[in-house]
């Protein structure tokens, strides 16, 4: 399924398990499940004659409305395909020798950095520990390298960093790439987003996502927030015209949907606690998240009488099924007994969590297949 290194790949779902790609379940990709606003739809419908004349190479639009969000300068902000783009470019503008990145995490971190010809330093995070940011060790690590790549909230952990502990690095000269493409879906964003302090400080720079909340991955938008030369480097490394029209109308208008982002939020915190609950119960070991995906550990890895059933059967068998989730040992860091699966409405998670426990009681039963 992780054929590409994402989950969402609903075309090769298809190949493997012989089902059309509308006859999925999808918990592999970490889109808001109500979809996109409908001022998108109108949007597009009202505008594509204009889509005979070039998208604007500087995206002004866009960046002044991002300005005024976050009351920023916009010159501290550039516009990227989508925050994976952005964090490839980030990475090169330094060219770093040395990056110290935390596992589990995102995987385009460390493949940024090879990419750009630099070494990465691991730092493993610890189960035990919610896999929370391990102070000391970050602290000795990012000593000895020349960027500290985090995920806040991380993915697939699902945790955010102390954003207390990351401002002190930067005071004491970490440089610090924060990649906070989930911390939309967290109603704590005001506290924990570092974008201010980025658009102060030389050494800081945050990627943000607009196509997870919002839901429009299809058009690969996201943003940088950074000091005025790592953004000036930024742009002298992006292919001209990377952010094509319509991503830039439809980033605009996403910024005015702010009953769709109040909606999101209150539901977000209701229904992630609900699924926690519902499979706490069927005996999986769920990581406390701040965002809009949970990261569990099988019951098999608890001691549990399932048999020995690890991620890459379960993602099989639901699978087949019509059901995809994430098998987590594919992020460096997590091994066999670790599934990610997406927060979604609440029917479409009560089928999660009934597919889960006809897998484990047939396990039980000694006939997993």
């Amino acid at each position: 399924m992780e054929r590409y290194g994402h989950g969402g790949d609903l075309v090769t779902a298809a190949d493997e398990y012989g089902l059309s790609e509308d006859g999925f379940l999808d918990f592999s990709s970490n889109m808001n499940p109500y979809g996109p606003p409908e001022s998108v739809g109108r949007l597009l419908c009202g505008r594509w004659r204009e889509l005979a004349r070039y998208p604007d190479p500087a995206i002004r639009s866009f960046r002044r409305k991002l300005a005024e969000r976050f009351r920023i300068d916009a010159e501290r902000i550039w516009v990227g395909n989508g925050a994976a783009e952005l964090i490839d470019l980030a990475v090169r503008a330094i060219m770093p020798r040395t990056a110290a990145v935390v596992r589990p995490s995102f995987s385009e971190y460390e493949e940024a950095v090879t990419k750009a010809g630099g070494r990465v330093i691991e730092i493993p995070l610890s189960a035990a520990d919610r896999f929370d940011l391990p102070e000391r060790d970050v602290r000795r690590v990012a000593a000895r390298t020349d960027v500290l790549i985090v995920g806040h909230p991380n993915n697939p952990t699902g945790r955010p960093a102390d954003p207390r502990f990351l401002r002190d690095l930067a005071r004491d000269g970490v440089r610090l790439i924060v990649d906070e493409a989930f911390i939309d879906f967290s109603p704590e964003q005001e506290r924990l987003s570092l974008i201010r302090l980025a658009a102060e400080s030389d050494r800081v720079a945050v990627i943000r996502s607009m196509t997870k909340f919002y839901a429009v991955p299809g058009i690969r938008l996201g943003f940088v927030v950074a000091g005025g030369e790592w953004i000036a480097r930024i742009r002298r490394l992006q292919v001209p015209w990377s952010v094509n029209a319509p991503a830039q109308w439809i980033g605009e208008a996403l910024l005015d949907e702010r009953e769709y982002a109040e909606r999101t939020v209150r539901w977000i915190g209701e229904e992630r606690a609900w699924l926690s609950g519902k499979l706490a119960s069927l005996g999986l070991t769920v990581t406390p998240s701040e965002a809009n995906f949970l990261l569990c550990r099988l019951p098999s890895a608890n001691g549990g009488s399932i048999g020995p059933l690890d991620a890459g059967t379960v993602q099989r068998l639901l699978g087949r099924r019509g059901v995809l989730i994430r098998d987590a040992s594919r992020f460096p860091g997590l091994d066999g007994s670790y599934i990610r699966v997406a927060v979604r409405l609440r029917h479409e998670n009560e089928r999660l969590v009934s597919e889960l426990a006809r897998v484990f009681a047939r396990a039980a039963d000694g006939r997993p297949e």
